[in-house]
């Protein structure tokens, strides 16, 4: 099969395309046909310790062979997933994923559009729920919002009915604002402490100064979550910087809340399989707006 192999750390030039041996599922394992998968940046610096490796760790595809003690998928299924970050990607014709991470595909997105979702949807649901305690009628804090993970994370504190407070750059204003959001702030020319009632839930996806003075307007007892780097701690709140982990069952709901139209993913651009370096190489640039997304079988 061809594949995208990463063969030196430190950026895109050891990126190749070349030909490698198609694996065989073990037990557990299914082997996914994959159409599309998508790009997460600063990912090349996640195989340093273990290269050569096939890079991506979203896919969407179908189930071409499943292994022993496989129930949960069958041959031929459509399906979605984020992969484990220890083993091998999706960047390649066929990918080895363990068959409890992979959910039915969305039925109302292509492969291209259902790549796009599972790392930036499911960040976005562990922090404000498993981690955030995000409820109906809540108030939540989301910097970044215009972001791979955080315009996915309006949508869903939007579909469990939380007030949602969201803060861009001023390019962004006008698409976060048709996201229904309640207030919308420019972070660049204005200060959201002072805009900002206190709040339920703080959800942090930029990091940086922003997320430094974010404690001011969480009410005592309310959540500072982050996953962008570790918050200060500051008493009478909980604050917290996580890790996105692979959830089937998540995937499972996001899927719903996709084909019931309340969610949506944005994508930047998509490039064919042969030419990933070049979509890295856009994955690590600015100006990008949405998910980049490697297409290997056109639809």
């Amino acid at each position: 099969m061809r594949a995208i192999r990463q063969h030196a750390p430190g950026g895109t030039a050891g990126l190749r395309y070349e030909e490698i041996e198609t694996l065989q599922p073990g037990p557990g394992e299914a082997l996914v046909r994959v159409h599309a998968a998508a790009i997460t940046r600063d990912e090349l610096e996640w195989t340093a310790d273990r290269l050569p490796a096939t890079p991506s760790f979203e896919l969407s595809g179908v189930v071409a062979e499943v292994g022993a003690e496989v129930s949960d998928v069958v041959v031929g299924e459509p399906v979605y997933a984020l992969l484990d970050f220890d083993r091998e990607g999706a960047a390649a014709e066929y990918a080895l994923v363990q068959a409890a991470l992979l959910a039915p595909k969305p039925s109302t997105t292509t492969h291209v559009e259902s790549a796009a979702i599972p790392l930036a949807a499911l960040s976005a649901w562990q922090g404000l729920f498993d981690k955030g305690g995000l409820t109906e009628c809540q108030r939540v804090l989301i910097h970044g919002a215009a972001g791979g993970v955080g315009h996915l994370a309006v949508q869903l504190a939007r579909s469990r009915g939380a007030r949602v407070i969201a803060t861009v750059s001023t390019a962004n204003i006008a698409p976060v604002r048709r996201l229904g959001v309640d207030q919308v702030i420019d972070h660049t020319v204005e200060r959201f402490e002072d805009l900002v009632e206190p709040v339920d839930l703080v959800f942090d996806t930029a990091g940086g100064e922003r997320l430094e003075r974010s404690a001011a307007v969480v009410r005592p007892g309310g959540r500072l979550v982050s996953v962008a780097e570790e918050p200060v701690q500051t008493e009478g709140i909980a604050a917290l910087y996580f890790v996105v982990e692979p959830n089937r069952r998540q995937l499972i709901e996001i899927a719903r809340l996709v084909d019931d139209g309340k969610l949506r993913p944005t994508i930047d651009e998509v490039f064919p399989l042969a030419e990933a370096r070049a979509a890295f190489e856009r994955s690590l640039g600015d100006g990008r707006r949405g998910k980049i997304v490697v297409r290997v079988v056109e639809e």
